[in-house]
């Protein structure tokens, strides 16, 4: 099996982190070797793999050691649940520095260090929030990640940062192997949350690949530093992971032609408007 790259956004708070995670530990089950790419500066990205508060990053690392130069790759990368290999991009203080800058440094010294092992299957890149910058867009813009997932619930502004996601993702799609592989819906119970993220789909020519009910397992997990998938392996929450696991695959490419069709929030809205009740 050729490895396979992908990158995970969605707005912040969606349940990313929590959803790349219980998704990573169930192909993980599946006999998959997998490594989680954390590319936030909060390094939160591998926490219930590693059953951890935080795993020390890349970039925190190297400001102790003085230079990136001066790790080794066995300095950063852990490995966790299921052989999860883990790693973490890290960042700056708040307020200080460029973050993107982090990821970049971060993906470099992987590859020239040889973290991505011949019996890989999946890299996943768990990226900060929106395309806001071209670091945070590294995995899309070199072509490092192929297939991009979008976390988004029913609520007006996760379908917003879906909507402005894909735009970022349809600059480079022209260009490289990028591709738009659908929209995971991790529920808030919102009204006809399925139908809504069904019909976003529908307006952003892709699918939604599964729809995550809300439960409160998962909570109950992250309080333990675990995924659903371990802490309780015979949950229902846990098969839904099972099966977006199953579904883990590349719908389409995203074609430079439909860049406008991203364009209009109100296009967006007005389409929306009907499942509002």
């Amino acid at each position: 099996m050729a490895l396979r790259q992908c990158a995970i956004y969605g707005k912040g708070g969606i349940g990313k982190s929590t959803t790349t995670q219980n998704l990573v530990a169930a192909l993980s089950e599946a006999g998959k070797k997998v490594m989680i790419v954390g590319c936030d500066p909060k390094a939160d990205s591998t926490r219930l793999i590693l059953h951890a508060k935080a795993q020390n990053s890349i970039m925190q690392m190297a400001c102790d050691a003085g230079s990136v130069e001066d790790l080794e790759l066995e300095d950063v990368l852990k490995v966790g649940y299921g052989d999860v290999k883990c790693v973490e991009s890290g960042g700056p203080e708040p307020g200080v520095g460029c973050a993107g800058r982090g990821v970049i440094t971060a993906i470099n010294f992987l590859e020239e260090e040889g973290a991505y092992t011949d019996d890989l299957d999946f890299v996943f890149y768990d990226v900060l929030g929106d395309v806001v910058c071209g670091g945070f867009a590294m995995p899309i813009r070199e072509n490092k990640a192929q297939e991009i997932y979008i976390v988004c619930s029913g609520e007006m502004m996760a379908m917003y940062a879906a909507n402005n996601i894909a735009k970022g993702i349809v600059k480079y799609a022209s260009s490289g192997s990028v591709r738009l592989a659908g929209l995971i819906c991790n529920s808030r119970q919102t009204a006809r949350e399925d139908e809504l993220i069904m019909e976003l789909a529908r307006q952003m020519n892709t699918t939604m690949i599964h729809f995550v009910p809300r439960d409160n397992v998962v909570q109950r997990a992250e309080i333990r530093r675990m995924t659903v998938i371990e802490y309780e392996p015979t949950a229902k929450q846990a098969d839904e992971y099972r099966a977006l696991a199953q579904k883990n695959h590349p719908q389409q490419r995203l074609a430079h032609s439909n860049s406008d069709h991203y364009g209009s929030i109100g296009r967006l809205i007005d389409g929306l408007r009907r499942y509002g009740s």
